[in-house]
């Protein structure tokens, strides 16, 4: 049995926006964070697709 690692967006720079709820180093929410490992590969590839959109959203709010 092989074990796979779970991709992650985690760049290591975890501080959560408090005017968005989006981490500056990964886009997610602290909700999306948690339940990360138990929210399935199609939860996370959803998670995934939106995360440019929210890192554009945030270096538009010079955020990042």
């Amino acid at each position: 049995m092989t074990v796979q690692s779970i991709k992650s967006p985690c760049i290591k720079v975890c501080a959560v926006d408090a005017a968005t709820g989006l981490c500056l180093g990964c886009g997610r929410t602290l909700p999306e964070i948690g339940k990360w490992v138990s929210m399935g590969e199609a939860g996370r590839e959803k998670v995934m697709a939106d995360l440019p959109a929210r890192i554009a959203r945030l270096e538009e709010l010079g955020k990042r």
